[in-house]
């Protein structure tokens, strides 16, 4: 497990990166983020953590630690909160894109695009089991609450 520390000095917090390149590699970087008194994770994007998902969410759990996931499916096993590109408009974007090419366009012609729609989705259940309690504000920000 390859281990990297920065500061994110404008929040005012300390950002600690640990890599977990396969399966095994997953339970330590918990145990280690369980040490070290974490307060939160951040899961970002990666084919062998879609592929883990439950195993990802269940050690969230087991360690009582607060997940960010960036795929909504971490949600559908469980998981606190899904925020990133909506891929139903990501979808919709892309069907705008096949329609021009089937009527002649140049793929390397269209120009590239970023996501501009984001969601925000909270496991309320998860939350209570973890004792956390989620201000109203930032539910009421949610583009959907699991209860």
């Amino acid at each position: 497990m390859e281990e990297r520390e920065t500061v994110a000095r404008d929040l005012g917090l300390k950002l600690r990166v640990l890599e977990a390149a396969n399966p095994d590699a997953l339970e330590a970087a918990f145990a280690t983020m369980a040490r070290e008194n974490a307060p939160a994770v951040m899961v970002l994007p990666d084919v062998m953590f879609t592929t883990e998902r439950r195993a990802i969410v269940a050690q969230a759990a087991r360690h009582r630690l607060p997940a960010v996931y960036f795929d909504r499916q971490f949600l559908d096993v469980g998981g606190l909160m899904f925020y990133g590109a909506s891929l139903t408009h990501m979808y919709r974007r892309a069907a705008v894109y096949v329609d021009k090419i089937l009527k002649g366009a140049r793929p390397a012609d269209l120009p590239i695009e970023q996501p501009t729609t984001f969601e925000l989705v909270v496991n309320l259940r998860t939350a209570r089991t973890l004792g956390l309690k989620i201000p109203a504000g930032f539910l009421q920000r949610a583009d959907q609450v699991i209860e």
